[in-house]
């Protein structure tokens, strides 16, 4: 069967395909389909003909087997450090043997290379920092995941995300008057408590544009409302966009390239449109990636750099504590051990592990730092999209033993994980393993400790 109607090469970009995908209970039918996919074996080989560069050949053939980048996959430690875990392995046998029989590959092939690709690498890049000569195996999978996604073969909550951010610019089904409403919504549920508060939306100019998470729109608007609490805490000046207001990318986790072009573009259009000073992100590590340090090569920016400068939510915390913006009442720091989860997305691949660290000393009484930690932590065991693919929920509740013992060695009872897919396996983990740890965001955690101006209390009845 060259094609399914639910499994094929062919994007989402209307309702009826997406409505189609989704009343399919857990995929059922689409991997049903997909065994019977046929490999367009001549559009394969001319993808790699036209888009498996020198960068990528050549860390093909440099390879020297020599197993440093084993002992840095989480996947490999934790599957008794099976030969078919080394990331060396896993790309060779997939993208080095596509590159090799020149697109030759049939379904079962290429199921094997999705499995791997999905569901034995979160593409945190922690290899490439242990490789002698630099082979980056995170982004060969990123790489693999685009020759896998135009052949049909991609994992059905995946095909979903991907149709999402092409319809609605957004990884869920929000709609711009969704998020004005939810926008109008949260300022309503603050108004006894917080006078005065508001979520300005398309203000030109301002000092900062907040960018979310759509699953905060659609599951937790009131991250929002914390958000817009602290920003008027912190008196600043800033704007949210009625459209680009969404910067993730599931898109980037499918491989779906030209979605996520479409995405990114969205979002620097309300830039340009809105010209504030910074865009600052919500908690979000694969949103500053795709966003911040991916984004501008999506839109074609030879530059490298988004259309304004660009900050993740860790960076204007540490800034509005170190200048005074927001200020703790030292009787309400943490004073249970505490621990920090350091995102691949904005630590390893951002740099910003100092920052992370700045905001723990006003917080905490009594840090413990995970071993390892900063660029050298162990991804969360979500990430990549693992945490929302059924196919592969014992792999990925596996991976979550890293950093389950991670945690536990540090005895620390709360995490701090200023990231949605680091929390959400953090939850998860708790909800397999139960090891008595509760995890937060930064804004609840801020909120609960800041000191409030007197003027920006309530009036006393």
């Amino acid at each position: 069967m060259p094609e399914g109607s639910l499994c094929n090469k062919t994007p989402v970009d209307t309702m009826e395909q997406l409505q189609a995908l989704l009343s399919d209970r857990r995929g059922v039918t689409y991997y049903q389909e997909m065994d019977q996919l046929d490999v367009n074996k001549e559009a394969l080989a001319t993808a790699i003909q036209n888009t498996c560069k020198s960068r990528i050949r050549t860390w093909l053939e440099i390879c020297a087997h020599c197993g440093l980048c084993a002992d840095a996959c989480p996947y490999y430690l934790v599957n008794d450090k099976d030969p078919k875990q080394v990331p060396a392995y896993k790309i060779q046998s997939t993208l080095g043997e596509i590159v090799k029989r020149k697109g030759e590959v049939d379904n079962d092939f290429m199921q094997y290379v999705m499995d791997t690709a999905w569901s034995k690498c979160t593409c945190c890049n922690r290899c490439g920092m242990y490789c002698p000569f630099g082979i980056d195996m995170g982004v060969m999978f990123g790489y693999v995941r685009g020759l896998c996604f135009a052949q049909g073969f991609v994992p059905w909550e995946l095909k979903i995300g991907s149709g999402m951010h092409r319809i609605f610019r957004a990884q869920m089904d929000v709609t711009q008057e969704d998020w004005i409403e939810t926008c109008k919504w949260m300022e309503e549920e603050q108004e006894d408590d917080w006078p005065g508060l508001k979520i300005p939306i398309d203000v030109e100019n301002a000092d900062l544009l907040y960018t979310v998470n759509a699953r905060e729109v659609k599951h937790y608007p009131e991250d929002l409302a914390e958000a817009a609490i602290l920003f008027h805490i912190a008196g600043e000046n800033w704007t949210v966009a009625s459209e680009g207001w969404e910067a993730t990318s599931l898109s980037m986790f499918a491989g779906d390239w030209a979605a996520c072009k479409m995405q990114v573009e969205t979002v620097y259009d309300s830039m340009k449109r809105l010209k504030p000073k910074r865009m600052i992100t919500t908690e979000c590590g694969h949103l500053y990636r795709a966003t911040v340090l991916e984004g501008p090569y999506w839109a074609g920016y030879e530059s490298g750099q988004p259309p304004v400068e660009c900050i993740h939510y860790v960076e204007w915390v540490a800034e509005a504590l170190r200048t005074g913006k927001l200020k703790i009442d030292p009787a309400k720091k943490i004073k249970e051990p505490v621990t920090y989860q350091d995102s691949c997305n904005y630590i390893r691949n951002g740099g910003l592990g100092d920052i992370a660290r700045e905001i723990i000393s006003y917080v905490a009484e009594d840090f413990r730092e995970m071993s390892p930690c900063r660029e050298h932590n162990f991804c969360c065991g979500g990430g990549g999209g693992l945490n929302g693919i059924g196919r592969y929920r014992p792999q990925r509740d596996k991976g979550l033993e890293i950093k389950r013992d991670q945690i536990l060695a540090t005895e620390a009872k709360i995490v701090i994980a200023p990231c949605h897919n680091c929390w959400d396996a953090i939850r998860d983990l708790e909800e397999v393993f139960h090891i008595d740890i509760s995890w937060t965001f930064l804004k609840p955690l801020l909120l609960s400790m800041v000191e409030v101006p007197e003027h920006l209390k309530p009036a006393e009845d």
